[in-house]
């Protein structure tokens, strides 16, 4: 592609963040079913690398990311026996994800304030490869966004969660994760018009 090419690919259009994300879930395929009652390792093969891919959405690097993941299955883990309901724990570990990288990038915050940011690209050759211009420029622009902006366009794009999914993921009210999710639009389309 020629570079007036890939200057009007990256061009900002109204459902990039939907059409990115979404290409990343379609690249995941689809979740698995849930219906038959799952052990803890029937849930830690049919989805770790989903949730991996979630967190690295979320905190930007994918060392972390793994460590984020495993504390959310032994958190599952320590509780398995008192789980009231099997068909829970994806939601459970969806949530222990979310709050694991609530952490790490709270941590990373305090950390900041006593070294300065490295600015390495943590995300791998081969996840940028996959992606147009285009969709490069978003997950750029993404990884910009505050986090709670960030975590609710990730749950809702990338996670295909519902409002109500994600208010429950995250802790906070419908309304608010609706009115989060529309400033953080604006705010990603903002910031790729720059």
């Amino acid at each position: 592609m020629h570079r007036l090419g890939i200057l009007a690919a990256v061009d900002v259009q109204p459902n990039s963040v939907e059409r990115t994300l979404s290409h990343l879930r379609a690249v995941d395929g689809p979740e698995p079913s849930t219906a038959a009652p799952l052990t803890l390792e029937d849930l830690y093969r049919q989805h770790r690398m989903r949730l991996v891919r979630l967190a690295i959405l979320l905190v930007d690097e994918p060392a972390t990311a793994e460590d984020v993941v495993q504390e959310a299955f032994t958190g599952l883990h320590r509780n398995w026996g008192g789980l009231r309901d099997a068909q829970a724990a994806v939601g459970y570990l969806r949530t222990a994800v979310v709050n694991g990288s609530r952490s790490v990038l709270r941590r990373r915050k305090t950390a900041r304030d006593y070294t300065p940011p490295h600015t390495a690209n943590a995300r791998s050759a081969e996840s940028l490869a996959m992606l147009t211009a285009e969709h490069q420029a978003v997950v750029n622009a993404l990884a910009k966004l505050p986090p709670r902006q960030r975590e609710v366009l990730v749950l809702r794009y990338y996670g295909d969660l519902s409002e109500a999914e994600i208010a429950e993921a995250t802790g906070i009210s419908k309304g608010t994760v609706k009115s989060t999710a529309s400033r953080a639009l604006d705010a990603l389309q903002k910031a790729m018009a720059n």
